[in-house]
């Protein structure tokens, strides 16, 4: 008996190998798309996501109708959250991916969407490429006719040619086909036209393979001949993308980099890099934990993302669905870490209306919401560093676990559990605390800390500058009176530039710090109203500009902050001598 368990287990192991072997024969070789020796097609430097797109994005996915749409815009604005853009997911449409607004949800929708693009809130419209002929959830359920008439154009790929997906069933539309995208773009035409900035992709394109037995076979048969899974979803993301800014320069598609149901996420990332403004990680729950899909899974993706070479990357704040009501703590953690994140989306299932939920979570998110605005001009330093193949926004660090640097200047150590005890592991370097910064901290350290809800573990490296746009007191940085300049924060421990680009012209401006007889802070660039506020330890002696006296109701010194004040209007190039 002992001889014969001995030959099954032998048998199994056996078994085991071969499995694993001939899966490493697929992936390697007969399946070239997700090959990680293949891979050169995944490489390219991210696109020039448009500034816009760094600002907060709300959304709400549980009744997708006009009124609710301006419900979740309106709400926020009265209540004044800073909102750029609206999320309108699925459905929308009569059927799916026919691009017709189904009036009963959107009545009057020409009106509607150019009502939202004349207040300058961006619209993002959900999509996928499929042509269904069994809808779940749209106002024609059935659209056989509509599917079969496409087929029979070949408008789309013969195999697959009938896919069961989240949304109902259909084929795939042939993106290599120049009459089918000449059907296809035509349906498109009209939401464009209103002025819809941009497209969620969401991800049936990973769905175009076929099963031949119980062997996944991971290529589709199209107009051009026959394609990998992985060209089919390169056609979808860069097509969809390469067409609409033919339409709008500054067009965006969200898009997954990585899955959240996938727990390891795809080798090389679902959408290519170079077709990726903007990145989400899938559908995340309302859960704190890796195994239920919640936070932690979140930020681990959205870090192995920017590892991977992901620019501006994000998930739906407080997961995108679960149990209800979300957890307050919860919505607040994910809010926080989410402000330092390209995207902040908050939305999806559940109370989305922060005016609805507690007057705590209200004042919170909505003053990390302004932070995240706050901190557009540091972030789209790293979008045009990155496109041009220099550091991108997030690094991970090895120092702690989910550690980053958001920049080069501010260290996150996201809190990944209820209870706000959380130990922060800082580099070699000097650092202060974001909401405590009069003290520096000489690393490397580890520090075990209760941060409050109002709190999250942010570091500054010293030396730092980081370009803000302040618009209201929410955060104590600044006030609403420094709305319309642009802000220098800057914390001078030693030598540092930093370049400033203007979203709008592309023009940089040099920032910098230098040490010497006395400090010296030089602008170099365009003139532009601004305001520097720079930590210093004591009331200046002297402040000159260009060597001429600076007028007394240009500065102020504020001892209890410890912080210099330089206003200008006018903001032109030159240097402050500092003593």
């Amino acid at each position: 008996m002992k001889k014969r368990g001995c030959l099954k287990r032998i048998f199994q192991a056996c078994c085991a190998l071969s499995l694993v072997l001939l899966l490493l024969v697929w992936g390697l070789i007969l399946y070239p798309g997700w090959g990680i020796p293949f891979n050169s097609q995944r490489q390219g430097n991210p696109p020039l996501t448009p500034a816009w797109a760094l600002e907060c994005w709300v959304w709400e996915d549980d009744t997708n109708t006009a009124e609710s749409t301006l419900e979740m815009v309106n709400g926020h604005i009265k209540h004044d959250f800073p909102v750029r853009t609206i999320l309108i997911d699925s459905p929308w449409s009569t059927r799916y991916n026919d691009f017709a607004v189904d009036e009963s949800r959107f009545p009057n929708p020409e009106q509607f969407f150019t009502s939202l693009d004349d207040r300058d809130i961006r619209v993002v419209l959900w999509m996928t490429s499929m042509v269904n002929h069994r809808n779940k959830d749209t106002a024609i359920a059935d659209s056989t006719p509509w599917h079969n008439e496409a087929a029979e154009k070949g408008y789309l790929l013969t195999s697959p040619d009938n896919m069961r997906w989240w949304k109902g069933e259909g084929g795939f539309i042939d993106y290599t086909n120049p009459d089918a995208m000449a059907w296809w773009r035509g349906m498109q035409e009209q939401v464009l036209n209103w002025g819809v900035d941009g497209w969620k992709l969401d991800g049936s394109a990973t769905l175009a393979f076929e099963m031949k037995g119980f062997i996944p076979w991971f290529y589709a048969d199209s107009d051009a001949g026959r394609l990998t899974t992985r060209r089919y979803m390169d056609h979808y993301y860069r097509d969809e993308l390469a067409h609409g800014q033919s339409k709008n320069a500054e067009f965006v598609t969200l898009s997954r980099s990585l899955d959240s149901v996938l727990p390891w996420g795809h080798p090389e990332g679902v959408a290519p890099i170079d077709a990726s403004p903007v990145n989400w990680v899938g559908d995340n729950k309302h859960t704190w934990s890796e195994e239920e899909r919640g936070l932690q899974r979140a930020i681990r993706l959205i870090l192995k993302s920017a590892d991977m070479g992901y620019n501006i990357v994000g998930s739906d704040i407080a997961g995108y669905h679960g149990d209800n009501p979300i957890d307050a703590e919860l919505y607040i953690r994910w809010t926080q870490f989410s402000t330092f994140c390209g995207l902040f989306l908050n939305g999806g299932h559940g109370e989305r209306r922060m005016w609805m939920r507690s007057p705590e979570e209200l004042e919170i998110i909505r003053t990390y919401s302004w932070l995240h605005h706050e901190l557009v001009p540091y972030m789209y330093h790293y979008v045009v560093s990155a496109h041009e193949g220099g550091r991108r926004l997030m690094k991970p660090l090895p120092e702690g676990p989910y550690h980053y640097l958001f920049g080069e200047d501010l260290l996150i150590a996201p809190i990944v559990a209820p209870g706000g005890t959380h130990t922060v592991h800082l580099p070699e370097g000097q650092w202060r605390y974001w909401f405590d910064d009069l003290t520096v901290i000489e690393g490397p350290a580890t520090l075990t800390h209760s941060f409050p809800l109002e709190e999250y573990p942010v570091y500054i490296r010293e030396g730092a500058i980081i370009p803000m746009q302040i618009s209201r007191d929410y955060t104590g940085i600044g006030e609403k009176s420094w709305e319309n300049l642009l802000t220098y924060n800057i914390y001078p421990g030693n030598d540092r530039q930093f370049e400033y680009v203007d979203p709008e012209t592309g023009t940089p401006t040099q920032i910098s710090t230098t040490f010497g007889d006395a400090l010296y802070v030089a602008i170099d660039g365009p003139a532009r109203p601004l305001l520097i506020r720079m930590h210093y330890p004591k009331a200046p002696v002297s402040l000159r500009f260009n060597e001429t006296m600076v007028e007394a109701d240009r500065w102020y010194y504020d001892a209890s902050s410890q912080r210099l004040i330089i206003r200008s209007a006018t903001g032109e190039p030159g240097r402050y001598r500092i003593e």
